[in-house]
């Protein structure tokens, strides 16, 4: 699984917006730093003019202990400010009774709600905005601005709030967009390489049973001609030499049929590279039923196919398959029983393939044992190619393996 794509510039981004970081930005810092200078700021302006004869900004002067005591207030909020992205609901509740008097944490406490709104759920965020607002009454009554009127002072200061709720709102709804476009990027890029990785499974596994095929084909004529040197050890030296000539070169096939099938299950899940591997047509079926009469098995070929070089890829390697399965399965269950190939169709009509044999009597020796999956994968394929298999023992006590194959006309 491939990981979230980084930001060329992370520590231009908040700390929220950028992945699998715990810590602030450089670019928290700077804002952060920005934020304490400011309302340290703030808190030196607002205590001078309160305490000033000639105030100039006009706010709401108090007792002179109470002065002295909102200054050093004022100085332990703007500290604390530097706890805000850790724990916002924490600062909030511990600085929520200072709304009822302190001029000199204005700053502080619109930063605070500020961080609230963006960071944590909207409904907890808007709550401390009531609680700021339904508190305007107590303040201006333990500071009433002698300039300007009660309903005047709470609509000003109202104004200041709602600015900042404007602007906390319009930064929470980028962000959370911001982390949705990241969501659905990093889940469309899971299933793409979902996809990938099933489409490479379902690759390995249709190279596998195709191996699966070839595998069967030549061990069981290895089995037979093997099988044939032990029933005859008398055998004259030229059958002989004949006989290991093709148990030697259906061994070296196998083993190489062999190697590619392991190389396909062992290749690496992110690997490009498709392993060589045998792409059979229709046009190979003479060379397979060669290699059976090779092994004495008697197969008769009845070949009624009209333009076979025009027989679509697809369809000759699914019927090259069935034919190999076929002629497979009577090597095992019906040795030395004669094995009918029969072939017909033409473009729009179909490609039938037909493999018959008379059904054993009683058992062999020299039976070769097999998966029974080989009808099962050959049946799947039929099945995807939009064919019919049909397969058992017919009334004159004949074993068919009959398909039809859809070829459509040109």
């Amino acid at each position: 699984m491939t990981s979230a794509a980084v930001p060329d510039h992370p520590w231009l981004l908040p700390g929220s917006l950028v992945p699998a970081r715990a810590r602030r930005t450089p670019r928290d810092w700077f804002v952060d730093g920005m934020v304490f200078v400011a309302s340290l700021l703030w808190v030196l302006i607002a205590h001078g003019d309160v305490t000033s004869a000639t105030p100039e900004f006009g706010l709401n002067a108090g007792p002179a202990w109470l002065e002295e005591v909102d200054l050093l207030i004022g100085l332990w909020v703007s500290g604390a400010l530097w706890l805000r992205r850790r724990w916002p609901i924490g600062l909030a509740l511990a600085t929520a009774p200072l709304v009822f008097f302190s001029v000199t944490s204005g700053l502080a406490l619109l930063v605070i709600t500020f961080t609230v709104l963006v960071h944590r759920p909207l409904p907890v965020g808007l709550a401390l905005v009531a609680w700021n607002l339904l508190s305007l009454p107590v303040y201006l009554a333990v500071r009433p601005d002698p300039t300007m009127p009660f309903w005047g002072s709470v609509i000003w200061i109202a104004l200041f709030i709602g600015v900042v709720v404007a602007w906390a709102l319009f930064v929470r709804a980028r962000r959370q967009l911001v982390l949705s476009l990241r969501d659905r990027a990093e889940r469309a890029e899971a299933e793409q390489q979902l996809r990938l990785d099933q489409a490479r499974q379902l690759e390995r596994g249709r190279i596998a049973r195709e191996m699966h095929d070839v595998l069967a084909h030549r061990i069981s004529l290895l089995s037979l001609h093997a099988g044939a040197l032990e029933f005859r050890p008398d055998a004259p030296p030229e059958e002989v030499a004949r006989a290991a000539g093709v148990i030697r070169a259906s061994a070296h096939a196998a083993l190489q049929d062999l190697r590619e099938v392991i190389g396909v299950l062992r290749a690496e899940v992110g690997s490009e590279a498709t392993p060589e591997r045998p792409q059979p047509t229709l046009a190979d079926v003479p060379a397979l039923v060669a290699e059976s009469r090779d092994a004495r098995v008697r197969v008769t070929v009845v070949d009624e196919v009209i333009e076979p070089e025009a027989v679509p890829a697809a369809i000759g390697r699914s019927a090259y398959r069935i034919v190999q399965e076929g002629l497979t399965n009577a090597r095992k269950h019906a040795p030395g029983a004669v094995v009918t190939v029969r072939l017909a169709g033409g473009p729009g009509d179909g490609l039938a393939v037909e493999i018959s044999n008379p059904w054993p009597v009683g058992s062999s020796a020299t039976a070769i044992p097999g998966t029974g999956t080989g009808l099962v994968g050959i049946a799947e394929r039929v099945t995807l190619a939009g064919g019919r298999l049909e397969h058992g023992r017919d009334a004159d006590g004949t074993f068919r393996l009959t398909a039809w194959l859809p070829w459509a006309a040109q």
